[in-house]
């Protein structure tokens, strides 16, 4: 998967992992809540994957 492929996908996981968790919190789902957690986590190592791809193409470009 491309760099911004990465990027994107991250960001569709935080954002989703974020509703879970609101929507968890307002249900009082503890579980809804974790769930949304780890999506979030998720999204976020994507995001930084999709960034570490983009400096290592900019390096070897130099």
């Amino acid at each position: 998967m491309g760099s911004t492929a990465d990027k994107a996908k991250g960001l569709t996981n935080e954002a989703m992992g974020n509703a879970k968790q609101g929507l968890g919190k307002m249900t009082g789902s503890k579980k809804l809540q974790a769930k949304g957690k780890a999506q979030e986590l998720k999204g976020e190592g994507q995001q930084a994957m999709g960034k570490a791809k983009t400096a290592i193409k900019k390096a070897a470009n130099l």
